[in-house]
């Protein structure tokens, strides 16, 4: 197969680029450190039919996005995050899915001396299974360890890396020689965009569950917040109207005034033995589910009982 030459390479990668934004309404913008291409080449494939990944050279992937902005002026808002080595997934599935598609996707990489560590490390304690001569490696790096059935044995967990840390070489050697890899690699979602709108990963988190409750919670404080200064609202007009009729009924109950809604207080108020009647069956519902439970745990002891029959140990 004959190789295409440079120019002919650029130009087909800026077509390429176009076309994708112009076909896919939305895209991730995702980083792509310590990402092998046997790793690029399977998250291809797990996302086929669904996405399509683009990597390239920043300064390309800009000429490309300014050359179309006269078309799609909102993709201007991409080129700030357009820095470093990273790349787009272009999509017209659920965000959510393909996120979650990229997510499962990572390796389990070493330590490598240099390397930021990306989370937490720490070791947990173990025996090591290595001799005795290696005990002055693990008092250089300060770890507590004692000599069980001829090995090294670490005492205590040891919290040997924290997040933003740049791993030595001794950490490294040491989880090496542990066989501990203790991060993962892939591409992860920095900036996601849509129909012209660019937001953070984290916002694909929120349910509706969760835009409900703070629906709810919002129009609870404008009820409170116009009740209390007097300002009637879409919010607060029913509690107004509870209010106010509660008031009337406590007008109608303290006078001979009287409308339809006060008359059935006015019949309790006269009579105060129907509220005893009204209270009973209620009480009388509360108390089914104990008499149930009361039975429920007699069955229990009763066959608990049986299960004896009367006989000892030794009969």
């Amino acid at each position: 197969m004959v190789r295409e030459d440079k120019a002919t390479w650029k130009a087909n990668y800026f077509t390429k680029l176009v076309q994708y934004m112009e076909e896919y309404p939305k895209c991730f913008i995702v980083g792509a450190d310590n990402v092998g291409s046997k790793q690029m080449q399977q998250i291809r494939i797990v996302l086929r039919g669904s996405a399509v990944v683009l990597m390239g050279k920043n300064t390309m992937m800009r000429k490309a996005i300014k050359g179309h902005l006269e078309k799609n002026p909102a993709l201007e808002k991409i080129m700030p995050y357009v820095k470093g080595n990273v790349g787009f997934v272009f999509t017209s599935a659920d965000l959510g899915e393909i996120r979650q598609k990229l997510i499962e996707n990572k390796v389990q990489a070493p330590a490598k001396p240099g390397a930021i560590a990306p989370l937490d490390v720490i070791i947990p304690a173990q025996n090591t299974g290595m001799g005795p001569e290696k005990t002055s490696f693990f008092q250089a790096l300060a770890i507590p360890t004692k000599i069980s059935k001829g090995t090294i044995e670490i005492i205590n967990d040891v919290h040997i890396l924290k997040t933003g840390e740049k791993v030595g070489a001794s950490e490294a050697t040491l989880l090496n020689m542990l066989n501990i890899s203790p991060f993962s690699y892939g591409l992860q979602v920095q900036q996601v965009y849509e129909n012209g709108t660019i937001f953070e990963p984290m916002i694909l988190d929120i349910k509706p569950e969760d835009l409900r409750s703070k629906f709810i919670s919002g129009a609870r404080n404008v009820a409170a917040v116009s009740l209390e200064i007097g300002y009637p609202t879409v919010a607060s007009v029913p509690h107004s109207i509870v209010n106010g009729f509660k008031k009337l009924l406590a007008v109608a109950a303290a006078t001979d005034v009287t409308f339809k809604q006060a008359e059935t207080v006015k019949e309790f108020l006269k009579d105060p033995s129907k509220f005893a009647a009204v209270a009973a069956p209620a009480a009388a519902a509360a108390a089914a589910p104990a008499k149930e439970a009361k039975k429920e745990e007699k069955k229990e002891e009763s066959e608990e009982e049986d299960d004896d029959m009367g006989f000892g140990l030794f009969d």
